[in-house]
């Protein structure tokens, strides 16, 4: 753990990014942030966003890669003394070409798995800052915030 500044905790995992991670992911980071006493709905709206961003890893990241047959997924959960919650969720997959259309609802590179396209808008919905980074063959990083109340 790190104390410096503004920050009160840390949380690392990296996992396999398979579908069984998926609860895994979710359940750990609910039960790290649940130290900081949000509400029921906050600790819903986390957890809900972790498994959208753990998913579209999971779904998406490794999805033609020949090697490995599936990677990892990074996650870093940063809770600070304002209240703020900041999770890092990182794949070092095949990238998005166009970040804004994948933003788009209802986009999807996959419409004969019936994916919906909507993972991004539910990320955003359920937290109060979205940053999507990515470059092509080298991954995607998404950053949610959370401001809770205190």
């Amino acid at each position: 753990m790190r104390k410096q500044g503004n920050i009160s905790n840390e949380l690392k995992i990296t996992l396999p990014a398979i579908g069984e991670n998926e609860g895994i992911c979710r359940a750990m980071v609910g039960a790290f942030v649940s130290r900081m006493n949000p509400t029921i709905e906050e600790l819903a709206d986390i957890k809900c966003a972790v498994s959208e961003a753990v998913t579209n890893c999971i779904v998406h990241a490794y999805r033609g890669l020949a090697s490995p047959e599936y990677g990892d997924i990074y996650i870093l959960v940063t809770c600070y003394r304002d209240g703020r919650v900041k999770i890092t969720v990182r794949d070092s997959g095949c990238g998005i070409p166009d970040i804004a259309a994948a933003r788009t609802p209802l986009f999807t590179t996959a419409p004969e798995e019936e994916r919906s396209g909507m993972g991004f808008s539910v990320m955003e919905n359920f937290t109060d800052k979205l940053i999507v980074s990515s470059k092509v063959g080298h991954g995607t990083k998404v950053t949610m915030i959370k401001k809770l109340r205190m």
